[in-house]
């Protein structure tokens, strides 16, 4: 019994001491036990930011955030002339040298001590090598782990020791006026921070993303931004920088960001199953006015109230079987109002297939809650080349 004991003893001191290694060397191994497969570290719930004149201001929150936030250079072999190798090819053009890869120049935010990285699916679409540069000037091979292109959204991974981590904030408490920090890696200069307000919030159908929700912002967003962390006076990040309006190629003072809140959806779902998984429920919607107000036989002030009118519904697809009519004009999806097809798609899209969701529903003037059961958005087939 002693010996069994000592035995017993010895094998948890050795469990001990190897879980204590591992913790200390390798911590991101420890990361795969956790919801949902990555370890993010979030700002507490009702934090409030600080204000940009007490103590620290930006100076501190850009030194915190700027050390997770990362420069991607990507390259990508270049096409080949089908006709190389023909000898009639040859004997009229000659042999043709292969072209220089292409380069491909972004911004990424770690989000976790495992190595997870946020960036743009646009900075590494089609790259056949991605090289991730840390502000810490370490570099490596990035994997991509999964790519969300209906947001834009893509996770890599790289293999490094002691990764500086972001906190992630809550892009839902954002108000218009809010100031924030723009880091990213603008023309390949070297990481660069820039200041400005939250301009607008919720903006969409700008004919980006399919799903569109970004938080504005006049902080100067440059090519090579894109993928870089906007952040709040705390250093938490709020969003992934994505897009400009620009006639000249260079910042104009309007900016777009990706939020922090959609930008975890698709982490983890990406994480977790591989790949996105979105609410679908089979109807054809347009923006109301006045004119379809008038044709479904509604009162002018619904069309004033705002709300997506239903043109048609598909066949035994979830919103006919939940009873789901033309003419319904839908202004709420499970809590949350909505004025026009994006932010319907949006409300959607976020709910979970298989699982019942009220739908409030104007009819006849006449206001409705009807529940309905999502089904699974299937993600566009890619189109095949013409030859």
């Amino acid at each position: 019994m002693k010996r069994t004991w000592l035995l017993f003893s010895q094998t948890v001191t050795v469990l001990l001491a190897a879980y204590f290694v591992v913790a200390t060397l390798k911590p991101q191994w420890l990361d795969r036990g956790n919801t949902p497969g990555v370890s993010v570290i979030e700002a507490p719930a009702g934090s409030a930011p600080r204000s940009p004149g007490a103590a620290g201001g930006f100076a501190s929150a850009a030194r915190t955030a700027s050390a997770a936030v990362v420069s991607i250079n990507t390259s990508k072999a270049a096409a080949r002339n089908p006709h190389a190798e023909d000898p009639w090819f040859k004997f009229f053009f000659g042999d043709q040298s292969p072209n220089e890869p292409q380069g491909g120049l972004g911004s990424g935010v770690i989000i976790s001590a495992s190595g997870y990285i946020l960036t743009n699916n646009h900075v590494v679409e089609g790259a056949d090598d991605i090289e991730v540069i840390l502000n810490d000037t370490r570099k490596a091979k990035a994997q991509v782990i999964g790519t969300d292109p209906d947001t834009d959204l893509a996770i890599l991974k790289i293999d490094l020791d002691k990764l500086p981590v972001i906190v992630l904030g809550n892009s839902d408490a954002l108000q218009v006026g809010d100031p924030v920090m723009a880091i990213g890696n603008p023309f390949g200069v070297g990481q660069t921070v820039t200041g400005g307000i939250v301009s607008a919030l919720g903006r969409n159908q700008l004919g980006i993303n399919t799903f569109e929700n970004f938080i504005q912002t006049d902080a100067a967003i440059n090519p090579g931004n894109s993928g870089g962390a906007l952040v709040d006076v705390n250093g938490n990040l709020m969003g992934i920088n994505t897009a400009i309006y620009s006639r000249s190629g260079g910042s104009m003072g309007i900016g777009f960001a990706i939020p922090v809140s959609t930008a975890k959806q698709v982490l983890e779902g990406i994480v977790k199953d591989g790949q996105v998984t979105r609410g679908w429920i089979g109807v054809e919607p347009q923006d109301l006015n006045p004119e379809l107000a008038e044709t479904f036989g509604l009162k002018p002030a619904a069309a004033r109230d705002g709300g997506v009118i239903i043109t048609g519904v598909l066949q035994n697809g979830p919103a006919a079987q939940a009873g789901i009519q033309p003419g319904d004009v839908i202004t709420a999806v499970d809590g949350k109002g909505v004025r026009n097809v994006s932010q319907l798609l949006t409300a959607v899209a976020a709910l979970k297939p298989g699982t019942p969701a009220p739908l409030t529903v104007l009819r006849k003037d006449k206001q409705t809650e009807i529940a309905v059961t999502p089904g699974k958005r299937q993600r566009p087939r890619p189109q095949q080349q013409q030859r």
